[in-house]
């Protein structure tokens, strides 16, 4: 390996970035289902050749499969090596979420890069595939109480073999799950980024040498370490705790703590979460490799200016108890893995606040709503409408928080209606932002929305929901108040009602003409409200985001002198 230079340097950083920038745009253009090509629910990268280790990342896919990735990309290394080594042209495939992290709805696809015969790293995809089999359309099944009640399971196993594609995989994949057509052309979508990822890698090592390049990918991972390092060097030492709860597991109706103790040491930080919920009988578990990646998440959030790389966690210990929720064992169910990492940015998150609150802002909505809408048509072909839900985020010292936002997890966006209304048989008859749903504060946080389906189907339909914040509210934060907890509802002949375990139901009957309604936590709010500008509680009364009542009642009347 060789010095190389700071402009050099920079330049490939920007040269590999735009290769997994590319990537990304390729699958988002060529997906066949909204998840991906709407929502972005997607991810490439470029890994190290023997340990799988994060090197680049591109910036649209989401920022949990940073750490995940690399888990994926290891579990192929040690797969080819039982198999006897890894040929240019190979590629793997799966979906197992023990091993890769995250859910069985994330397929994943890795495919080594070769230079003049030799291995020089790992370009790899994943995407959420809209069904993958299953009890639940959409894979977001709230009763499931182990794995293979989620999905197909998939280990990682040869898509191609030098270059040559096994049929018998995608047939496998294709004869489980209820739309063949949608899991196919993401799957020529995963297998285009690829194809992409080789041919810029090939473009940009002609330009600047194998020696060169890798040079860069071993400086980049050294740089992230000493930014990482330096950032804690300006934190005082101590260790602060925090501690919020899953309203269930969908199964039990009780709590689930998940805790976090935050401990500073130099340059060094140890993120423990000793004392959270045990593996439990429902899908809110979440596998070892998924746990560490969030944590490199919530750090990412608070240090923002940090690359994509491996080398920003080489000075974070994270401490995950065995027999925990957080270190799931196979076959525990995982589907609902969003939900779990949510509340762990949220306790490191209010831990942060307690050593540098400037630095972080109040908890988010903290809940994706994963809502499947499902039926068949009046020719029987079946429909899924699967898509998550945003939320109010939190306040800062700097803003208010984001109304209506996705969730910190990732930079997916929302589906629009307008492509939910034409892809299937339902109507939105309300998309709005929920008035009184923030956490007051010296800067509130962001406003929820108000979500109200219809089913037009005469067939009716059957829902499914996977949510979180119906029992716990997202938190505020340096004084700031907590924000409005999340409400589901749905229509029957008697009326409006709501899911026993308030925030997870399946096989809810739909008739055509009745409709399920969601109204979405807000942000918690920052620093305390009755520091808050009363020309600014004045605009949010006249724009109809606070009503007089609440307004009043959480930051007094002096508002009233700004009316207009």
């Amino acid at each position: 390996m060789s010095d190389i230079d700071q402009i050099t340097l920079s330049v490939l950083a920007g040269r590999m970035e735009q290769i997994a920038d590319e990537m990304d745009a390729t699958l988002f253009r060529a997906a066949f289902n909204p998840i991906i090509a709407e929502a972005h629910d997607a991810s490439h990268g470029i890994y190290h050749a023997e340990t799988g280790d994060t090197l680049v990342q591109g910036k649209s896919g989401l920022p949990i499969f940073v750490g995940v990735m690399s888990f994926a990309v290891k579990a192929v290394i040690e797969k080819a090596a039982l198999d006897g080594g890894i040929q240019d042209g190979d590629i793997y495939i799966f979906n197992d979420a023990h091993i890769g992290g995250t859910h069985l709805s994330d397929m994943r696809l890795v495919r080594p890069y070769f230079r003049d015969g030799e291995l020089f790293c790992y370009l790899a995809s994943v995407g959420h595939w809209h069904d993958v089999g299953g009890a639940v359309p959409g894979n977001y099944n709230p009763g499931a109480t182990e794995v293979f009640q989620e999905a197909f399971i998939l280990p990682p196993v040869k898509l191609a073999r030098a270059g040559v594609v096994n049929q018998d995989i995608i047939d496998i994949l294709l004869r489980n799950t209820r739309l063949p057509q949608s899991a196919m052309g993401d799957l020529n979508g995963q297998l285009g980024a690829l194809d992409l990822g080789i041919k810029r890698m090939d473009e940009l090592l002609d330009d600047y040498g194998a020696q060169t390049v890798d040079s860069a990918l071993v400086a980049l991972g050294h740089r992230a370490e000493k930014l990482m390092r330096s950032e804690l060097d300006n934190l005082p030492d101590g260790r602060w705790e925090a501690e919020d709860f899953l309203d269930n597991d969908g199964i039990v109706d009780e709590p689930l703590s998940i805790k976090v103790a935050l401990e500073i040491k130099g340059n060094e930080m140890i993120l423990d979460f000793t004392g959270s919920a045990p593996q439990c009988a429902g899908p809110v578990n979440i596998a070892l490799p998924t746990t560490v990646a969030t944590a490199y998440v919530a750090i990412k959030h608070i240090f923002p200016m940090l690359p994509a790389n491996a080398g920003v966690m080489r000075p974070i210990n994270v401490i995950v108890p065995e027999g925990s929720l957080l270190s799931a064992e196979f076959p525990a169910p995982t589907g609902g893995y969003t939900e779990t990492i949510l509340r762990m940015i949220d306790v490191v998150f209010c831990a942060f606040a307690k050593v540098s609150p400037e630095k972080v802002v109040a908890n988010a909505y903290g809940t994706i709503n994963a809502l499947s809408i499902a039926g068949k048509k009046s020719d029987g072909k079946p429909w899924v409408m699967f898509s998550f839900y945003g939320g109010g985020h939190g306040g800062s010292i700097e803003t208010d928080g984001l109304n209506h936002g996705n969730a910190p997890i990732s930079t997916a966006t929302i589906p629009p209606m307008e492509i939910l209304e034409a892809a299937y048989p339902v109507m939105f008859k309300q998309w709005a932002l929920r008035p009184d749903s923030a956490g007051a504060g010296s800067h509130r946080g962001g406003m929820g929305a108000v979500y109200e389906i219809e089913v037009l189907e005469k067939n009716g339909a059957e829902a499914f929901l996977f949510g979180e914040r119906g029992r716990f509210a997202p938190k505020g934060i340096a004084g700031g108040e907590d924000a409005a907890m999340n409400v589901f509802s749905f229509e029957q002949d008697e009326g409006w009602e709501h899911p026993p375990l308030a925030s997870k139901m399946r096989g809810i009957s739909l008739k055509q003409g009745q409709s399920v309604r969601l109204e979405t936590p807000g942000g918690g709010g920052y620093g305390a409200a009755s520091d808050r500008d009363p020309s600014l509680i004045a605009k949010d009364v006249k724009n109809e985001l606070v009503s007089e009542a609440a307004a009043d009642g959480t930051y007094g009347t002096a508002w009233r002198e700004y009316q207009s």
